[in-house]
């Protein structure tokens, strides 16, 4: 749970960066979306719903693909975004209902979802497992999202030049795109 949730990918990469553009109190709703979202995704694996996925080419290639486009448009947005002063109102956080539904289309997210399933969720007493694996995500997963939106907060003062904020941007939108790298490559082998 560890390493799944602090390695680098979109979750975290859009934190650090609503962190930095947005502040911890702002921001707060998208990590709790993660924080909770996550974990009920888990649950709603382990109960059955991974299993559709795994048997329905066509739903898993639309989640995959679908989910790639929306990542890529994501880290476009981030890394074309010009911060400072000269943001648009229209621009804001992600709300906690955004931040869950984020977990559904994230394939970082459906990978590692399907994996402590598969590894952690006993036949025998699903419910059980499956609530005990969700709770350690729930754990891990606010330490995570808390710790990547702090750096971005952190951040905030050596981002007021123009020129580092931009690089800023660029290196999180970098990170969601090889984290969707990494889900395509995987997905050939």
């Amino acid at each position: 749970a560890i390493a799944a949730a602090w390695t680098p990918g979109p979750n975290n990469a859009l934190v650090a960066s609503s962190g930095a553009r947005f502040g911890l109190y702002r921001t707060l709703p998208h990590l709790v979306g993660i924080g909770i979202g996550f974990p009920f995704m888990v649950v709603c694996i382990a109960l059955g719903l991974g299993q559709v996925f795994h048997q329905s080419a066509i739903l898993r290639e639309t989640l995959r693909i679908g989910g790639a486009v929306i990542l890529l448009w994501m880290a476009w947005k981030i890394a074309s975004s010009s911060g400072g002063d000269s943001k648009p109102k229209s621009e804001r956080p992600f709300t906690f209902l955004e931040g869950a539904a984020f977990q559904w289309i994230n394939p970082k997210g459906w990978v590692m979802a399907i994996s402590v399933s598969a590894q952690f969720v006993s036949a025998t007493a699903p419910f059980a497992s499956a609530a005990i694996a969700a709770l350690v995500f729930v754990v891990v997963g606010f330490g995570s999202a808390t710790s990547w939106t702090l750096f971005g907060v952190g951040m905030q003062s050596w981002l007021q030049s123009s020129h580092r904020l931009k690089a800023f941007n660029i290196s999180m939108a970098f990170l969601i795109v090889f984290s969707v790298l990494l889900i395509i490559v995987s997905d050939l082998q």
